[in-house]
């Protein structure tokens, strides 16, 4: 969670990881960060810490999330389903958590930064 940490300094004082531009970076970075609460947290142990817990990170998903086209191909109960329903390194029985809502359609209020 080190890394979470520090981007969660870099993003507390610019729109994206490179500045205020999307790169590469933040497409790069992006299905991690949307998987994390809904299928990392819970299903990999990864529970120290949720995206949705760091500010600057939670704002950054969802301002990645509301860029137009990103969310026409960023179908979390689809992944979810694929995860928990097929096996693989979760063990799950087959059940495919309900939760947790993201809220990735909340406002985020990282323009302010692309200004600064």
């Amino acid at each position: 969670f080190a890394t979470f940490d520090k981007l969660e300094t870099v993003l507390g004082g610019q729109r994206y990881l490179c500045g205020n531009q999307i790169t590469e970076s933040d497409l790069r970075l992006y299905p991690t960060f949307l998987r994390f609460d809904s299928i990392y947290y819970l299903g990999y142990k990864c529970n120290k810490r949720r995206i949705e817990d760091y500010p600057n990170l939670s704002g950054y998903l969802r301002d990645l999330y509301q860029t137009p086209g990103i969310s026409d191909v960023s179908d979390i109960e689809l992944m979810k389903k694929r995860i928990y329903s097929f096996g693989g390194p979760i063990a799950t029985n087959g059940i495919v958590p309900k939760g947790p809502e993201l809220g990735l359609d909340r406002p985020h209020g990282r323009e302010k930064l692309a200004a600064t």
